[in-house]
């Protein structure tokens, strides 16, 4: 009994549990459901074996169930991009701007509660029930993931990067502290909500179209043959390729593709497109093909770069919440 009570929420903590309780429920009701979804997916697709082999390795087969999981998982890949929205637009909606538009914060600054303290109370919980969550729905993603991922697969689509790695942590802490920053300054639930999931939005989009350019992509090189395929061994995430002249300028294949489409006879000859093709490289002096590439080995440091500068942002935008709250609440 007394391990129990030394777990339960006191004095502020627990009047903020209370008060957001119903919220704090549909949260759970909302990893329940997820589990029971990909729960039972997965059992229905253990219900067909595996029957499909390439190249040695045994495939999953194409059925229902599987199917049915690979649409769940792209579709919760999504939810876990999209949860630091949900928590910034809590945050700085029912959170904080509500408590200003509403006055019910003053009941809580007469209870001797100073505004520091009432704030730090609210953050402190909304970050633990988003860490929670989060955690949550990883090991629900992880189920299906283990399932649907190739052996060695490396998790470059945004959806799977996000559940598994760190970086998503980082964004909760940058979407209460933007949350707690823009419902100080709007104090107004709705418009304190859409300018939250603005700012966030724009930061997520930002980061999400950089994060591949924190570090350089290694380089393969081949022959420019069309018959000479060129493809990293690794399971590496592919950023360009492309063809290179003998004095290393890059060369629009385009060129050469549409030289291949204006030949007459390839329906009768299957060779012949690879004929014009090398023919027209030949011409062009193209001599190398290159493929620019993230290997796996990328991966945990492009995370910790990104949640780096995710904690910075977050850092400034908490610093400037609580000098708000100190100038009108001094």
């Amino acid at each position: 009994m007394s391990a129990l009570s030394s777990l339960t929420p006191k004095g502020s903590y627990w009047v903020t549990v209370r008060q957001y309780r119903r919220t704090l429920w549909l949260t759970a009701a909302a990893v329940v459901l997820a589990l029971a979804v990909i729960g039972s997916l997965r059992i229905w697709d253990a219900g067909t074996p595996d029957s499909y082999v390439h190249q040695g390795e045994q495939v999953p087969a194409n059925d229902t169930g599987y199917a049915l999981l690979r649409i769940a998982m792209e579709y919760g890949g999504g939810v876990l991009i999209l949860l630091p929205l949900l928590v910034a637009a809590f945050v700085a909606g029912p959170l904080v701007a509500r408590e200003y538009e509403s006055g019910t914060y003053r009941l809580s600054l007469t209870q001797s509660v100073s505004p520091v303290v009432w704030l730090r109370t609210k953050l402190l919980a909304a970050t633990a029930a988003a860490f929670l969550t989060a955690l949550a729905l990883m090991g629900v993603f992880r189920i299906g993931w283990v399932r649907i991922s190739a052996p060695g697969a490396t998790a470059w689509d945004p959806g799977p990067y996000a559940a598994t790695g760190i970086v998503l942590f980082a964004y909760l802490l940058a979407a209460v502290a933007v949350g707690a920053l823009v419902g100080q300054l709007i104090r107004r639930t709705l418009l304190a909500m859409a300018a939250t999931g603005l700012v966030l939005g724009v930061v997520l989009l930002v980061l999400g179209t950089l994060r591949w350019s924190f570090l350089t992509a290694e380089r393969i090189i081949g022959p420019a043959s069309a018959g000479t395929p060129l493809w990293p061994s690794e399971n590496g995430l592919v950023m360009e390729e492309g063809l290179l002249t003998a004095a290393g300028e890059r060369f629009d294949q385009g060129i050469c593709w549409r030289e291949v489409d204006r030949t007459p006879g390839l329906d009768a000859d299957p060779t012949l497109w690879e004929k014009v093709f090398d023919q027209c490289l030949d011409r062009n002096g193209i001599t190398t093909r290159f493929v620019d590439y993230h290997p796996p080995a990328h991966f945990w440091p492009t995370q910790l770069l990104e949640s780096g500068i995710v904690l910075a942002l977050a850092a400034l935008a908490l610093v400037a919440a609580f000098r708000v709250l100190r100038a009108r609440h001094p």
